[in-house]
């Protein structure tokens, strides 16, 4: 079913010029990175806040060796590794590793950090929300995470 949507929008994005020359090659290839209705721990998501959705995507790049501040997710969000490599480990010490090209399903309510690695690191995270909640929220004293639709 998932394979048949996929098709199914390459062919409304591809549209007519599919008709008109039936024996070429789609010039569209959709792959699916992550298809997930869990974090990276496993923990499952639930439902999203009602409302009006807003949808947030922000470039993230990190300096190497860097050790982000703990916080958590209010909603579930997903991010793509464009560079680098990402530690992402959780306050009980669970951890896992992502490196370019790797999808990152991030937990929600669960308090964890990211670790990056010896390069710098461009993380896009895509947060489907709702107007006026924060996607990340900051656990240290004093942290400045950021905090977006306040």
């Amino acid at each position: 079913m998932k394979r048949v949507a996929l098709a199914l929008l390459a062919s409304a994005v591809y549209g007519s010029a599919a008709a008109e020359g039936a024996s070429l090659p789609s010039p569209i290839t959709i792959e699916t990175l992550a298809l997930s209705t869990s974090s990276w721990d496993g923990a499952p998501y639930e439902a999203y806040p009602s409302g009006q959705p807003q949808i947030t995507v922000l470039k993230f790049m990190i300096a190497p060796r860097t050790v982000m501040t703990w916080h958590f997710h209010p909603v579930p969000s997903a991010g793509y590794v464009l560079a680098g490599e990402l530690t992402i480990e959780k306050r009980d010490g669970t951890k896992k590793h992502f490196v370019a090209g790797q999808v990152v399903t991030e937990t929600v309510r669960t308090i964890h950090r990211g670790v990056t690695g010896s390069e710098p690191v461009v993380l896009i995270v895509f947060y489907p929300a709702a107007p006026g909640l924060s996607v990340s929220m900051p656990q240290e004293p004093g942290s400045r995470e950021h905090e977006v639709g306040q």
